[in-house]
Formats: C-alpha cells, sequence, structure tokens
C-alpha cells in the first residue's frame, strides 16, 4: 500500500483578490518523483514556500512527512531538503569547506560534518572537486552541489525549483540522471518543479499540471492523455507492401473491435484511431487475411500535447 509523505488540502494563498494558490489538493507518495508543471507564475514556488513553512497559507493545510508546516516548519526543515532555482555558495572557500559548514549548521560535529560532505560529494560527481574553490565552478557544478547540500542532511523528501535553470543540455541529462539514481537508490520522494516539459517528462512517475493557482491534471503521462484524448488516444499507422485494398468485410469487422475509433486508407498504409492499445489485435487481424505488413507505428500522446491541450482549455475558460 502507498504511503502518502506530502499531502495538501485546499491549500490557498491569496494576495488581495488574487488567488496565487487556489484551493489545492495533492497527495505524493513515498519514493516518489512527482513533476509540478506549469508556466512561470502558475504558483509553483509559492505552493513551495508553503509546504516549508516559509509562508503561511491564506486557507488549506499542508503536511510534509507528517508535520503541519503553518506550526512545524523546524520539523519540516529537519525531514526536507530544499534546492532552489539559484544556489550560493561562499566563493572563497572549495566545495569541501561550504559544505563542511553547511553539516556544522545542521547539528553535525565538524569530523561528521567532513566524512558527510566528502560522502555526498562523490555521490553527485563532485569527488575531483573537493578543494577547488566554488568560484571555479561551472552552473552544472554548483547545482550538483546544491544537491549534495540537500543530500548532508539525510532528509526523507527533496523539494527542487527549476534545479536545471542555466545547464547546457547534456549537463541537464546528467542532472536528472543522478536525481533518478539517487531517488530509486535510497528511496527519496522528489517534488520537481520545473516548465520544462521533456525534462519532467524524462523521470518522473506522475506529473500535475499547474496553471493560474490551479492543478487543471494529475497522473502519469498514459493517464492524462486517456483524460484530454479519450477517443483518439492511440493512432496505428499500419505499412503494407503495396496499395492498400482493404476490402468492405474487412473493414467493417476492424471497426467491430473494442474501442476502435475509425479507419481510413491512403496509398499503402491504414490509419486507425482508437481509445486504447489494440496494436496487437490489429496486427493479428491483418496477418490472418494475409496482409503483408512492412511497418508499425503507433502515435502516443507526449507531455507537450497533453500540456498544450490542457493549457489551450484553460484559455477557453477564462
Amino acid at each position: 500500500m502507498e504511503t502518502s509523505i506530502i499531502e495538501l488540502k485546499g491549500l490557498t494563498k491569496s494576495y488581495g483578490s488574487n488567488n496565487v494558490v487556489d484551493h489545492l489538493d495533492l497527495s505524493i507518495n513515498k519514493g516518489e518523483i512527482f513533476g509540478l508543471l506549469g508556466p512561470n507564475g502558475a504558483g509553483k514556488t509559492t505552493t513551495i514556500l508553503m509546504m516549508l513553512g516559509l509562508i503561511e497559507p491564506t486557507s488549506g493545510i499542508a503536511k510534509v512527512c507528517g508535520y503541519n508546516a503553518t506550526f512545524s516548519p523546524i520539523d519540516i526543515k529537519s525531514k526536507v531538503g530544499y534546492m532552489p532555482d539559484s544556489v550560493g555558495f561562499y566563493d572563497d572557500r572549495t566545495g569541501l569547506e561550504n559544505l563542511v559548514y553547511i553539516g556544522q549548521l545542521n547539528g553535525l560535529s565538524r569530523l561528521e560534518a567532513e566524512k558527510s560532505a566528502i560522502r555526498v560529494m562523490k555521490t553527485v560527481g563532485l569527488g575531483n572537486d573537493l578543494h577547488t574553490k566554488t568560484v571555479a565552478y561551472s552552473r552544472g557544478m554548483k547545482q550538483r552541489l546544491g544537491l549534495a547540500d540537500v543530500l548532508i542532511k539525510q532528509p526523507e523528501v527533496i523539494i527542487m525549483d527549476e534545479p536545471t535553470l542555466g545547464i547546457d543540455p547534456s549537463g541537464v541529462n546528467d542532472f536528472l540522471n543522478l536525481i533518478r539514481t539517487l531517488s530509486r537508490e535510497y528511496g527519496l520522494t522528489v517534488l520537481l518543479s520545473s516548465h520544462h516539459l521533456n525534462q519532467v517528462q524524462k523521470i518522473c512517475d506522475r506529473v500535475g499540471i499547474f496553471v493560474k493557482g490551479k492543478l487543471l491534471a494529475l497522473g502519469n503521462i498514459e493517464q492524462l492523455s486517456e483524460q484530454l484524448f479519450s477517443q483518439t488516444s492511440h493512432q496505428i499507422n499500419i505499412t503494407l507492401d503495396e496499395p492498400v485494398s482493404l476490402t468492405k468485410e474487412d473493414e467493417q469487422e476492424l471497426l467491430q473491435l473494442a474501442s476502435l475509433e475509425s479507419v481510413a486508407k491512403e496509398n499503402n498504409q491504414i490509419l486507425i484511431n482508437c481509445n486504447k492499445n489494440l496494436t496487437p489485435d490489429i496486427v493479428r487481424f491483418m496477418v490472418k487475411r494475409n496482409y503483408n505488413i512492412i511497418g508499425v507505428n503507433q502515435k502516443t500522446y507526449g507531455l507537450e500535447d497533453i500540456y498544450q491541450k490542457y493549457f489551450e482549455n484553460q484559455h477557453l475558460n477564462v
């Protein structure tokens, strides 16, 4: 049975008549990588700050690791590592010196802090840069050091706000893979806030689409696709070795398959729309009737398709 480690109920933050976060209900499970996806100004950072107890909600409750963020922010800080979009360090100190200082601020002795700092720097791929001053660190290295910063107190939850901002594409992939590895190996729950769709899609178990303070949709990519494109969530393109001569009888039999919406012919291709994955059934049907298949392509909707559709719907409802 899945255990919720983050619970938001009716969470609202208003400034005057403007609801920056509007009655947000969200549950995130232990060990899950969850993506909070939305454009800049959607209310993602405000939500995070309420979860950390850094600002008070107008109404509603944010519970993290069993603690109410409004009444027990110190307890939450002991369980949660927070990584903002820009991490600051003392430039005249080495990466190791910065982390030892942070470890001591978290209650570790000098010796414990140094041992932990060396361990987490190796974990995030900075083992060869322990004694390099952070002024010489690249943006990607500073983000890795920021990740080491949150890991040094061995948190149960890591909250990351636009963590890949300013990192080059190859560095982004390495950083995302590192987050996924850490989550799986150490059972960490990760909340990743971002407006970069492809990055969220790469590593997140579930996604919440957040626009104008409201959570418009919630689920994994397949669930969101089926919710939004319920009639055509799967498009199947079958290529034959010669122009299609599909008989009326075969076409009628195809249409009788459950969940199949439409069949179209174009040169040597058959284009099929359906609301669930019928690819194996359709291929078996075609082979049984001696059609020579040379290619099968199935279109599934990615996060960009889903996000754009929800965003368009939101504009229509304003």
